[in-house]
């Protein structure tokens, strides 16, 4: 039992958290412990810890001054409790003017502040909560532009594969008729050789006829007589006979 409070005793004489440490953050109080010495936090000096706080600027840091104006690159913390806090230059300490809204800062002055960091977080509590509503209403629009636009998305891509659709059923018809308009060329072409050929064979058999009809056309009138057969023809398998009157007309 003994052994425990000994243990206690030297934890708390060593942990003890100085509330008389003015200006000082809760990450920085480890730095200003109660003890006999002080570290200057950037280690350039240690003093006694009496020294502290004591108006005087002994850390060229101006870290063992953190609640007063004595040192020119001392920093003031305001806790500012309800509020948002935050540094101020050491040189403002006690000058009259409040410059932390818990009026920590103005603690050995003249100056009669008052205490308004409720009344501030309560003021930016109600604006964030302002613009988070804004957000909020934002991020809801946003959504539901999203979801419009992938809803018209998926419209125009079932225009578009209707669309591809149509264009490949145009394409097969145009080949088909591509096909039939070739074969169309091909069969006309064929026609009009085959034309050709029987108006050639016609004009030959034509020139014929009539080479015959002149060579029978002995008197040249245009007409031919039985006599005019009977003088011109022979038979084939009969040479010397001549064409009866009947076998001519």
């Amino acid at each position: 039992m003994r052994f425990l409070i000994i243990i206690s005793a030297v934890f708390c004489c060593g942990f003890v958290d100085s509330k008389k440490i003015r200006g000082i953050s809760s990450s920085y109080k480890r730095f200003y412990r109660e003890r006999k010495s002080f570290l200057c936090i950037d280690g350039s000096k240690i003093i006694p810890f009496e020294q502290v706080n004591d108006d005087y600027c002994d850390c060229e840091d101006g870290s063992d001054e953190p609640g007063t104006s004595a040192c020119p690159r001392g920093r003031f913390y305001c806790t500012n409790l309800g509020f948002r806090p935050h540094y101020i230059p050491s040189s403002r300490v006690n000058d009259g003017i409040c410059d932390c809204c818990d009026a920590s800062d103005e603690y050995n002055s003249h100056a009669h502040c008052q205490n308004t960091c409720w009344n501030l977080g309560q003021r930016e509590r109600a604006y964030v909560e302002g613009q988070m509503r804004t957000l909020d209403e934002g991020l809801r629009l946003k959504q539901q532009l999203i979801e419009e636009g992938v809803l018209l998305w998926r419209e125009k891509q079932a225009q578009l594969r209707e669309l591809q659709q149509v264009a490949e059923d145009l394409q097969i018809k145009l080949e088909e008729h591509r096909r039939r308009k070739h074969e169309a060329d091909r069969l006309k072409e064929q026609t009009l050789k085959a034309l050709e050929a029987a108006d050639s064979g016609l004009r030959r058999q034509n020139s014929t006829v009539t080479s015959i009809f002149e060579l029978l056309d002995s008197n040249k009138d245009s007409s031919i007589t039985v006599d005019e057969l009977q003088a011109k023809v022979a038979l084939i398998h009969d040479e010397e006979r001549l064409l009866s009157e009947d076998e001519a007309v």
